[in-house]
């Protein structure tokens, strides 16, 4: 059975376990592959560089306890991952502009350089995984996912989930 021939049900109920199979180490297996370390150096990069806001909506800073919540990792391993990104020489810890005894966090001139690399791997990644597929195809599941990623965003904004 392909997705085409799934009842409405059996694609929604198909979500959790395909979402399940995804992983960043599928960027290993594509014709140029990205590092595992370069895979998480970039997911701390890009929480920095995604900060319009804190993560608590207020200051538009980044710092080591924020990127820990925002992966929803120990704080201890979030300073981990962020000291081996300023040992790259792809983040430095500045004083905040807010409050100067706080230290937060931006990306150095190599860090941007790396990001915009790593992002054009993710997309020729995307582009080797669904080479096979119509362009319409591609490009409606591109709008679709970051509609999906947006609408996550915004989950602050909503109200509790209704209990069933």
């Amino acid at each position: 059975m392909t997705q085409d021939d799934r009842t409405p049900d059996e694609l929604l109920d198909a979500i959790g376990p395909a979402f399940g199979k995804l992983k960043r180490g599928v960027l290993q297996e594509v014709e140029n592959p990205i590092s595992t370390r370069d895979s998480t150096r970039a997911l701390v990069l890009g929480m920095v560089l995604g900060c319009p806001t804190g993560p608590d909506g207020s200051t538009g800073e980044m710092t080591v306890g924020g990127v820990a919540a925002a992966l929803c990792v120990d704080p201890s391993v979030a300073s981990r991952m962020v000291t081996d990104n300023i040992k790259a020489g792809y983040l430095r810890r500045v004083p905040s502009q807010l409050d100067g005894r706080r230290a937060v966090l931006e990306l150095s001139p190599q860090g941007i350089e790396f990001m915009a690399e790593f992002r054009r791997r993710q997309r020729a990644a995307f582009e080797y995984i669904t080479a096979d597929w119509p362009e319409r195809d591609r490009l409606d599941f591109a709008r679709l996912m970051l509609r999906y990623v947006d609408a996550i965003d915004n989950l602050k904004n909503r109200g509790p989930a209704a209990e069933t």
